[in-house]
């Protein structure tokens, strides 16, 4: 490991920026100057060295790209913003304040048994956590900076190489230039928000959502020309699978909430689906759209005297059916949370919109749904994780990513180069890109759309 000017200089920039931030807040804290600079400069000179370390700094080294440069500068700051986020919190009067409050709030039970009884009936869990979660975690990082060959005894580091190999020669003024305005986008968000009140926060959730656009046509610049077309792939059928999956659910969900004779055997009948697996959902459909003998064909061609194009050589009716299988897939997953949250709606806040005059599409926009929001967040979540990892073995068994790789989707592509293509350290960054965005995405819509649900009925 050879520390080189560039990786000095930032690291002297961290450790000064987390002396002046992290404790300035600690002297307004009332902690001692020693404690709250010291503290501070050492957060701020550890976190640039989280990622550094691990890689011993390669992507500074004199046969680095511009690429490799400047995602070691990003790292860095990641590193950083991890520790000194930490310490702000851990300085933070109003969090340590928050923190006793849920100390003295919570109750514990006190264990009269040995000490190391709850180790012992804890180890087959941690066990099988170290050695399918953690382990394969830690692997896949390692896999990520290396040019590995399935099947190969030897291994050579690559340093992020298959990370920088991604992104394409766009236009620098452009790409910047998106850049600028995202951030700008957020810190108006930001800004907003602090103001407070209905008509900020309301604001503040416009903003951020037209920032998110901004950054996803960031990172849609940033990709070489092969990986635009998987990134906008995953994002359509992520998001048809998302919007039309909840769309379709709370639909029938509240037809079926409805109170009709045999009702409870209809709802159950509706949740099966759930029980199939996506490849087998993906067999279903492959049967039922098949252009020459399946049922879907032959009902257009009775009823309209329509002939159904081949989904297998068209993009947009490929897309489309992955998504309606993948819908169908989660329907009785969403059903089941919907039916049971209908069960919680308030009847007499109902009664008094009825008296109110509010006829039925009023009462459902604004006392259904708003009721419904805590399980509609959770849902959000959940089918995301669904649309972006799942939908790989219906992908797989009606269409395999095909026509023309239209419906590759992020995760299809990691199994395409990994096994396939034979190269584990592509796959093993791919994968990791694939779960950073996930996590984002996620982390977003608890800030975003989690501050509008509503769980006081």
């Amino acid at each position: 490991m050879e520390l080189t000017l560039p990786a000095i200089a930032t690291l002297a920039a961290a450790t000064g920026l987390g002396a002046w931030v992290v404790g300035r807040l600690g002297r307004a804290a009332g902690r001692s100057p020693t404690v709250a600079f010291g503290g501070g400069a050492l957060a701020g000179f550890v976190g640039p060295l989280l990622f550094m370390v691990p890689l011993g700094f390669c992507t500074f080294s004199p046969e680095a790209g511009t690429a490799d440069l400047a995602l070691g500068y990003l790292l860095m700051a990641a590193g950083a913003a991890l520790t000194l986020r930490l310490a702000w919190t851990l300085l933070d009067p109003a969090a340590a304040r928050e923190r006793a409050r849920a100390r003295d709030a919570t109750s514990h039970a006190i264990f009269r048994g040995h000490p190391l009884l709850p180790w012992l009936l804890l180890a087959p869990t941690l066990a099988i956590l170290v050695l399918f979660l953690y382990w394969p975690a830690v692997r896949t990082v390692s896999l990520s900076t290396q040019l590995v060959r399935l099947g190969a005894p030897q291994s050579v580091d690559r340093c992020v190489t298959n990370f920088t190999e991604l992104v394409g020669p766009t236009s620098p003024v452009l790409t910047f230039g998106v850049l600028v305005v995202t951030i700008a986008l957020f810190l108006g968000a930001s800004l907003l928000r602090r103001r407070g009140g209905p008509v900020g926060e309301r604001w503040s959730g416009r903003l951020s959502s037209v920032g998110v656009g901004a950054v996803l046509t960031f990172l849609y610049l940033l990709w070489t020309a092969s990986y635009q077309r998987v990134f906008l792939v995953t994002l359509i059928i992520s998001a048809g699978t998302v919007l039309l999956g909840l769309a379709i659910s709370l639909a029938i969900a509240y037809l079926a909430y409805q109170p009709v004779r045999g009702g409870g055997i209809y709802r159950t009948m509706l949740i099966w689906p759930y029980a199939i697996s996506p490849p087998i959902a993906g067999l279903i459909f492959f049967v039922m759209f098949d252009p020459n003998a399946g049922i879907i064909e032959h009902w257009l061609n009775l009823v309209f005297g329509l002939d159904l194009p081949n989904y297998r050589q068209n993009a947009q009716l490929a897309q489309l059916v992955v998504i309606l299988a993948s819908v169908w897939k989660t329907l009785g997953y969403n059903l089941l949370f919907y039916i049971a949250g209908l069960q919680t709606v308030p009847t007499d806040q109902l009664e008094a919109a009825m008296i109110d005059g509010a006829h039925s599409w009023q009462r459902f926009r604004y006392v259904v749904m708003p009721a419904l929001s805590p399980i509609t967040f959770f849902l959000i979540v959940t089918n995301l994780t669904y649309a972006f990892f799942d939908t790989f073995g219906t992908i797989d068994y009606l269409t395999a990513g095909g026509p023309a790789g239209a419906t590759s989707v992020a995760m299809f592509e990691i199994y395409q180069v990994a096994i396939p293509g034979r190269d584990l350290g592509r796959g093993a960054a791919q994968s990791l890109l694939l779960f950073v965005g996930v996590v984002a995405l996620t982390m977003w819509q608890f800030r975003s759309t989690g501050r509008r649900v509503n769980y006081a009925n």
